[in-house]
């Protein structure tokens, strides 16, 4: 993701010494994203990425990286966390938190098609299904409380119209959290940012997620609604492609069955995925960091998007076996 916190070589070639990699040959930033210093390294046994956690702590970071190890050792296609010989994948480089782990193959998909949206859809149900049995439990950090915090802080740089859209969706999205479905929905740990620069493909092969950082635990309906609203839409409009959603609900749903309960909940749960980035969105909009490669997303694209969710129809979800 966008680099705050440097790494050379030097740096690195002392810090590798504690794991079994070999010597380090070279490291590069990697300029995408606003959360964590990311890095592609190269060592004498391969390449890896190489990430310095900027905000998470030593006493959060295992929910994410056990979770990974946890998915990964269950053959869900996801990085595998890389110990060092004490056994620790977690270790402090540069004053942060860092840990290293195996480089997907392939590319990212910035043009998908349904072919691409089943491969995703079918993963990600799996994921949803291996994650159950994950030991360790932590709310999805961007949920509903932060939203709560982060509204008000936005709203004073949104003009009159747009305001009373955030406090009406806000509004609907507390009746919806409070509501006799929302409890009835099937929930555990999900990966809660899965656009499609977070997944890697060869040709129509998906190798694997990653940037499991923003995951929690919340409905597994939320983590599907994020990942169609951004692999199943037209970049310029947001408005969905039948097609592409069409695919990826009915791979998930061949290894997952939606409930009912899932499918009243459908179109509100697009709306919260579109609000809950929205949100982000304006936040480091307005409230950027500094930040050696950082460039801030478009908070107008989940505006448009949410606008959309609210007043258009959605495809529904296949019903139940």
């Amino acid at each position: 993701m966008a680099v705050f916190t440097p790494v050379s070589l030097d740096d690195l070639s002392g810090w590798i010494t504690q794991f079994s990699l070999g010597k380090a040959l070279a490291v590069k930033g990697i300029s995408s994203g606003i959360e964590n210093s990311n890095f592609f390294i190269t060592t004498e046994s391969g390449e890896y990425v190489l990430t310095l956690f900027e905000k998470l702590s030593f006493e959060q970071l295992p929910f994410y990286l056990e979770l990974m190890r946890h998915l990964a050792q269950r053959n869900v296609l996801v990085p595998a966390p890389i110990p060092n010989r004490s056994g620790s994948i977690i270790n402090a480089l540069n004053g942060k938190p860092a840990s290293i782990v195996t480089k997907l193959e392939g590319a990212y998909q910035p043009k998908p098609e349904p072919v691409h949206c089943a491969e995703v859809g079918a993963m990600l149900a799996k994921m949803h299904l291996a994650a159950q049995d994950f030991g360790i439990r932590q709310p999805n950090l961007r949920g509903l409380p932060w939203w709560r915090e982060t509204a008000p802080v936005v709203l004073p740089y949104l003009d009159a119209g747009t305001q009373q859209m955030l406090r009406a969706e806000m509004q609907f999205q507390e009746d919806f959290a409070a509501s006799e479905i929302y409890p009835q929905l099937p929930n555990g740990p999900v990966h809660a940012d899965l656009f499609r620069d977070n997944a890697m493909f060869v040709g129509t092969r998906l190798t694997g997620f990653f940037d499991f950082y923003f995951a929690g635990c919340d409905t597994w309906l939320f983590d599907l609604a994020v990942t169609v609203n951004d692999w199943c839409i037209d970049l310029a409009t947001g408005a969905l492609d039948v097609a592409r959603v069409q695919a990826m609900l009915d791979a998930y749903h061949a290894v997952r069955p939606f409930g009912a309960a899932e499918q009243q909940a459908w179109s509100a749960m697009l709306r919260a995925a579109a609000l809950r980035f929205w949100l982000s969105r304006l936040y480091d909009f307005y409230l950027p960091r500094a930040a050696e490669m950082l460039t801030p997303h478009d908070p107008t694209h989940f505006e448009r998007i949410l606008r959309l969710r609210v007043n258009g129809a959605v495809p529904p979800l296949p019903g139940p076996n």
